[in-house]
């Protein structure tokens, strides 16, 4: 089973038990059906315009099958989610208590924080060993995340944080530091400031993209777990997101997207022409976000040797690892530690 990206707009429908796509092109020309078994599709990404209807739906939600949706500019507009099948009263009871009680959640939002800062700092050294000096970046991440770490130790010099806001304006610090350092790492292109609706330039363009893609896996792993996404801990939970992704994806951006971006620009795989420039806006063309999707798939399967469960995991499998850590952690059978990359 795998991801399929729809990148063209169409119809989608039912054949016996096969999903039939019919692509259109801008002026309304029908392209050549195509056909794909229900039992190869893990996930469906769609990122032009579906016609579908609500058999269609019912199809895909009884074969457990995620559809997310971006719209014309690459924004990331929502998903279509099957019924959960992993029900836990117990988990969600108290997943809810960890929220709701303010040091339980500050405990687990700054373990958040430091696994993001742990992966930031590694992609950082990694070039700083490789002529790319960033050293004044590492420094002063470093002495942030040392504020994380003694964020509830009482001391002359700074008060004991009380809220998750306090927290989350240090990881904004953190990772401002660590995008100034991107203009370093990468060659060819300036990123200057981080922007978002719309991204500015090239390279806000794929962090824009790769951010959202990962927000998504991240949303599929936690579906496939007896955790709630719609109830975090460093992201406040609000109405129509699953901000519990938000907060897996802070610690697997750095790892899964910000490495990707920094391989397909630097060995010129994705190069000028594959964005779409206007006034003040800049996006990927399908070329470019086609490039960047089979690279993704590539990283997602690739395999690393896990620490403690000594075999062989690939990298998407390592969030929904996460996610398990995260529910020993509420059931309190374990101390919850985040995913830190250490090669």
């Amino acid at each position: 089973m795998k991801a399929y990206y729809l990148f063209n707009e169409g119809r989608i429908s039912r054949k016996d038990n096969t999903l039939k796509f019919v692509p259109t092109d801008a002026e309304g020309k029908v392209g050549d059906a195509k056909y794909i078994p229900i039992e190869d599709i893990e996930t469906l990404y769609a990122f032009g315009a579906l016609d579908m209807n609500s058999a269609m739906l019912n199809f895909l939600g009884k074969n457990n099958i995620p559809v997310h949706f971006f719209d014309y500019y690459e924004h990331y507009t929502g998903s279509f989610m099957p019924k959960e099948y992993l029900l836990s009263g117990k988990v969600h009871i108290a997943q809810t208590k960890s929220y709701i009680y303010n040091k339980k959640r500050l405990r687990i939002a700054q373990k958040l924080i430091l696994g993001a800062g742990a992966n930031m700092l590694k992609n950082l050294k990694y070039y700083n060993n490789r002529e790319k000096d960033v050293q004044l970046q590492i420094d002063r991440i470093e002495s942030y995340v040392t504020s994380v770490e003694n964020a509830f130790v009482e001391s002359p010099t700074h008060k004991v944080v009380e809220s998750v806001n306090e927290l989350m304006g240090l990881e904004g610090n953190i990772r401002q530091t660590y995008y100034e350092a991107f203009d370093v790492i990468i060659n060819n292109f300036e990123m200057g400031n981080r922007t978002k609706q719309p991204p500015s330039n090239e390279i806000n363009a794929l962090i824009s993209f790769g951010n959202m893609v990962c927000y998504t896996l991240c949303l599929d792993q936690i579906y496939h777990t007896q955790l709630n996404p719609t109830i975090s801990f460093l992201h406040e939970p609000g109405e129509r997101r699953y901000s519990l992704a938000l907060d897996l994806a802070e610690i697997f951006k750095p790892i899964l997207v910000d490495r990707l971006i920094f391989s397909l620009l630097n060995k010129k795989q994705i190069q000028a022409k594959d964005f779409d420039k206007k006034l003040n806006s800049c996006l990927l063309k399908e070329s470019g976000r086609k490039i960047f999707m089979k690279a993704w798939d590539e990283k997602l399967k690739e395999t690393i040797k896990h620490r403690t469960l000594n075999k062989q995991v690939s990298y998407k499998y390592l969030v929904r690892l996460e996610c398990y850590k995260l529910v020993k952690h509420i059931l309190k059978i374990d101390v919850y530690k985040p995913f830190k990359i250490w090669w």
